[in-house]
């Protein structure tokens, strides 16, 4: 008999890094690590499930900006050469380490990494991983579900709502071409929400979003069984509020199990140990040392000498770890268990490249963790947002409050010092495409063509990653770039379409640049009454 309920939710998201202006460009190499090392292997592990028959349910938010790139031909030909590039330096690894046998192993352990990755990303999904979430979604073990257009950091533009709306209704439009179905849930990026936050989602057919744990327990009606039930928005829109005890068992960095001192380091790289005359060629040009993804050593703890990695060790480590965390969660579920009165829902959210990327045995310990969970004969069940909305809707209506995942749970990470001069720009971009809206509502042929793409900058522009960066003070010259690129692209078009003067040639260069959402409407930004927005104020009181 269960007792309780289990869901686990991973957010995949990248930013929209593409330049088919520079034959190599740095920031590219977000995504085909995320490949190499995150979604292939996940993948990897569901099919291993799937092999051994484990019933697994997942629930898995994949970004309109990385669908848009694990998609496009340009990147998927640049991945290629990625993991060839890395087949040949593993090659010479081979060579190099052939005396070290300790090194040697980890060698071989990433030619066929990458002899693998290169397999099922040509063969099994046809340069287009999507396919996999797709397969095991119309299966039935993953519930498929989208955020915003461009992971806009919401409560920063809620004084518009047509660019709130732009942003939900391109997501869902973007999903359903991408997987042939609307999405159900809705993942609000960073868990970024504001009250009223929920009548946009609802008037794109969205039936649940995720929050942070406090938007459900501050909120102005105390929640009768705190994050541990669904509860619904007056609108009728429900919330799974994010448990904290499971959150940090994965991410704290006191009593997380990443910085275990058996699992691979990160940060230590032969693309910084190894000679130049060696490793020049697979590192950025201008002998720029950056990550090969060739990582030698276990984190080691403290000590200031690391001790090489034992892929065995790691995996005794993942396997312990896993069964300590189905072990809190029967703990978890038994106690609330008789606190309530029935059984919790506990609900795990997770940015998905923490598996696998920042955690190299992130996937492997996803699986342990599932079959840990079959072996308990349905004492835990793992289920998908839907499936609880089903057996147990809603049963008690709240207002959520303010809130945000980010650090100190508000809107200090993308508001600060840092980063404020962003949004007086983007804001300026906004009232300007909804003043386009009203001045062209009904264009075709080229002028059509400018508006369509003087939205897409405007949604471009929007993304929290760039304010995020500049917060954490990594790659910042480049975040900085894309936001004024953006915002010049889009004043550009304006200014033309006062003017008169257009430029086609310079049209085209953009458009071939910023080729996302190439179906993109640009009346997505058509201004709402006001009468429709002071009803839902009134409504949320």
């Amino acid at each position: 008999m269960s007792i309780g309920k289990l869901m686990l939710v991973l957010h995949a998201h990248l930013p929209y890094v593409r330049h088919p202006e520079y034959e190599h460009f740095l920031e590219e190499s977000w995504l085909f690590e995320a490949i190499s090392e995150t979604y292939l292997p996940l993948l990897r592990a569901m099919d291993n499930l799937e092999a051994d028959s484990i019933p697994f349910r997942l629930c898995i938010s994949i970004s309109p900006t990385l669908s848009a790139m694990l998609r496009d031909e340009l990147l998927q030909q640049r991945y290629i050469r990625h993991v060839d590039t890395c087949l040949e330096l593993a090659e010479k690894e081979l060579d190099r380490t052939s005396s070290q046998p300790e090194f040697h192993t980890l060698a071989r352990m990433y030619h066929d990494l990458y002899s693998a990755n290169r397999h099922d990303f040509e063969e099994t999904y046809g340069r287009n991983v999507l396919k996999g979430f797709d397969y095991h979604a119309k299966r039935g073990r993953l519930e498929l579900i989208t955020t915003s257009a461009t992971h806009a950091f919401l409560p920063m533009y809620q004084s518009y709502p047509e660019a709130i709306a732009s942003q939900i209704h391109t997501a869902v439009d973007q999903h359903v071409e991408v997987f042939g179905k609307a999405p159900k849930g809705f993942w609000i990026p960073e868990c970024g929400y504001y009250p009223g936050l929920e009548h946009h989602l609802r008037d794109a057919g969205i039936g649940y979003f995720f929050t942070a744990a406090h938007a459900v327990i501050f909120a102005h009606e105390k929640p009768h069984f705190g994050v541990y039930k669904p509860v619904s928005c007056p609108n009728g829109v429900a919330v799974f509020g994010r448990d904290a005890a499971s959150a940090n068992s994965v991410w704290s960095s006191e009593e997380g199990y990443p910085g275990d001192p058996n699992y691979r380091d990160f940060y230590r790289d032969i693309g910084y140990d190894l000679p130049l005359d060696y490793i020049g060629q697979y590192i950025h040009e201008n002998e720029i040392r950056i990550p090969t993804g060739f990582k030698y050593h276990a984190i080691s703890g403290k000590q200031p000498d690391k001790w090489p990695y034992d892929p065995v060790a790691a995996r005794e480590t993942v396997a312990a770890h896993a069964e300590n965390f189905v072990y809190k969660q029967r703990r978890l579920m038994g106690k609330l268990g008789e606190v309530m009165g029935s059984s919790p829902v506990v609900t795990s959210p997770y940015d998905a490249e923490l598996f696998g990327h920042w955690w190299f045995e992130g996937p492997m310990w996803l699986e342990s963790v599932m079959r840990n969970i079959h072996a308990t004969a349905g004492e835990i069940e793992l289920v998908t947002p839907s499936q609880v909305l089903k057996d147990e809707p809603p049963q008690q209506t709240i207002q959520p409050a303010f809130s945000s995942w980010g650090n100190k749970g508000y809107s200090e990470v993308w508001l600060d010092h840092t980063n404020d001069w962003v949004y007086r720009h983007t804001h300026k971009a906004i009232e300007r495409m909804i003043d386009l809206v009203d001045r062209y509502p009904d264009e075709s042929s080229l002028r059509e063509r400018m508006l369509n793409h003087a939205a897409r900058e405007v949604l471009l522009c929007m993304s929290s990653d760039w304010p995020f960066i500049m917060r954490a003070g990594t790659n910042v010259s480049y975040a900085v770039r894309r936001v004024k690129e953006h915002v010049h692209n889009f004043t550009r078009i304006y200014d033309s379409l006062s003017s008169g003067d257009i430029s086609t040639e310079w049209l085209t260069k953009i458009e071939k640049r910023n080729n996302i959402f190439p179906s993109l409407d640009y009346r997505v930004f058509r201004r709402l009454s006001s009468e429709i927005e002071q009803s839902k104020v009134l409504k949320m009181r």
